[in-house]
């Protein structure tokens, strides 16, 4: 006899998302500096957390000493990763200004089919981070 098929429980957000950085420092320097974001814990060699919005927070974890597990279960990631900030339409042009004089060069800038821009570019890791315009994924919070 097979189990009784059940409906998945929702899932309402993604709450943290994580990339890797040997260099702390550096991470926490461009993450406070060139994008803003208020720096809510570290341990030193291990990680660094910022707030990103009034949801979101974005982890800097040192993968060797992520990889050797204690607080939470082993983790870690070879190579760069990628993750998306969204920020305000209007301010697109300012990002552009800011992005400049921190002396932060744009890879690519994209304008997406359903609405929507990007902006692409790297942390001091070589993260692909990107800020993100309303409408590219046509979600009812709006991006």
């Amino acid at each position: 006899m097979s189990d009784p098929v059940t409906a998945t429980p929702p899932i309402e957000a993604v709450i943290e998302t994580a990339i890797y950085a040997a260099d702390l420092n550096a991470a926490e320097q461009f993450y406070t500096t060139v994008l803003g974001l208020p720096k809510i814990g570290n341990e030193a060699g291990r990680h660094v957390f910022f707030r990103v919005g009034p949801a979101s927070v974005l982890l800097v974890f040192n993968a060797d000493e992520t990889l050797k597990g204690g607080h939470l279960p082993p983790h870690g990631a070879k190579g760069p990763g990628h993750f998306a900030i969204g920020i305000p339409t209007a301010s697109l042009d300012a990002w552009r200004v800011h992005l400049a004089a921190c002396g932060v060069v744009i890879e690519q800038e994209v304008t997406w089919p359903l609405s929507g821009k990007s902006l692409y570019f790297r942390d001091p890791a070589g993260n692909s981070v990107e800020l993100v315009t309303r409408g590219v994924w046509g979600l009812a919070a709006g991006w």
